[in-house]
């Protein structure tokens, strides 16, 4: 509810807004009105925060046990300071820095003075009811671990073949064509050019070197995907129970059982479709104005991966569920089209299968037509 001027001059607050860097915090305070006061604080140091805050309040000659309500934006520092500022009794909001509003010249002058002013300023707004902004929904420590180990495994396949494509770009200078695997070791003491000459030494000292890396990153993955499973079958509270409803539907393997699960069915709380798509930028983009309207496409922000994950689960579903609804819908709609149309259609049913689990784990509604693994 928006605040009325009585209410806020009955209701004392200290409103800080935090401009996060590597080095320093600068900090903007104010009370509700025109005058704001700034102080810059070491990055990390919690206590100095905190003095900082006491100081501001005799500033702004306010009680000592007034409420604090603070803000910044999420990145790099995560949530480890959000949870640090709850703990000593400060209302904090992690800010989604995509929905702060920013002056659209092409040239505009951007400080971290006026960064914090700016958040300062929408602080006060969401306090009086007037806010505009999006709000990080913060997971607790044990469901933030519980995404380490699908995301370690995204970032070590992509380090994998970069490895592999760097080997193989290597040996296509001299000609050689030669499949990247364990035995890789062994077959470059063999390699030979196509006129029968042995690789530059150099270049064989580099190629070792590279299946070393390859090597170590295997192993990793081979651990870590040990580690995933383990996790997911010792879990008996209502996340394991949605990661097993989603792996007895055909279709559904460990991987995006998993990223589902601990991304977005685990711990976040939707009220909508439309708000589930848009976390995974899968909901539309209209463009209206007067009399001009037309759609954008999907908004592509969010969860880039799980996006990702999702076009790649709809190629799945078509494949073992095609007696389903959404399996049919497709096959109606984009099934007799070129390239380009199954394209776009696979992403309206990446997002048509979004919901449909999702309904599936929080309500127990198996998708029309869906069939289940033999012996669930």
């Amino acid at each position: 509810m928006t605040r009325t001027a009585q209410q806020e001059a009955e209701h004392k607050v200290l409103l800080m807004a935090m401009e996060l860097s590597g080095t320093t915090w600068k900090l903007g305070f104010g009370d509700g009105g025109p005058k704001q006061r700034e102080k810059n604080v070491p990055a990390g140091a919690i206590d100095v925060l905190m003095t900082a805050i006491e100081w501001a309040k005799q500033r702004f000659k306010l009680p000592s046990d007034v409420e604090v309500h603070s803000c910044y934006e999420a990145g790099r520092d995560g949530f480890w300071l959000h949870r640090e500022l709850v703990k000593r009794g400060v209302h904090n909001r992690v800010i989604d820095p995509a929905s702060v509003e920013v002056n659209r010249r092409a040239r505009r002058r951007k400080t971290d003075r006026i960064d914090v002013g700016l958040l300062l300023r929408q602080l006060t707004l969401d306090w009086r009811g007037e806010g505009s902004w999006s709000v990080v929904r913060v997971p607790s420590e044990q469901e933030e671990d519980a995404r380490r180990p699908h995301r370690e495994l995204r970032r070590l396949k992509k380090e994998r073949q970069g490895h592999a494509s760097r080997i193989q770009a290597l040996l296509a200078l001299h000609g050689v064509q030669l499949k990247v695997g364990k035995k890789l070791p062994t077959e470059l003491a063999h390699v030979r050019r196509n006129d029968g000459s042995e690789l530059p030494p150099s270049l064989r000292e580099e190629l070792l070197r590279e299946a070393e890396r390859l090597a170590v990153v295997d192993k990793q993955l081979a651990a870590v995907e040990k580690e995933q499973l383990r996790q997911s079958l010792s879990r008996g509270d209502v996340v394991g129970a949605k990661l097993e409803a989603l792996l007895r539907l055909r279709g559904i393997g460990q991987v995006g059982a998993t990223v589902l699960v601990y991304e977005l069915f685990g711990w976040r709380v939707f009220s909508n479709p439309r708000q589930l798509g848009s976390l995974v930028g899968l909901a539309p983009t209209p463009f209206q104005s007067g009399g001009m309207s037309r759609e954008q496409g999907i908004s592509k922000s969010g969860l880039g991966p799980v996006r990702a994950l999702l076009v790649e689960l709809a190629w799945q579903w078509l494949r073992h569920q095609p007696g389903s609804d959404i399996s049919r819908w497709f096959k109606k709609k984009f099934a007799h089209g070129n390239g380009r149309q199954r394209r776009i259609g696979i992403v309206a049913l990446a997002r048509r299968l979004l919901v449909a689990l999702w309904r599936y784990v929080e309500q127990e509604q198996l998708p029309k037509g869906a069939l289940l693994k033999p012996g669930c």
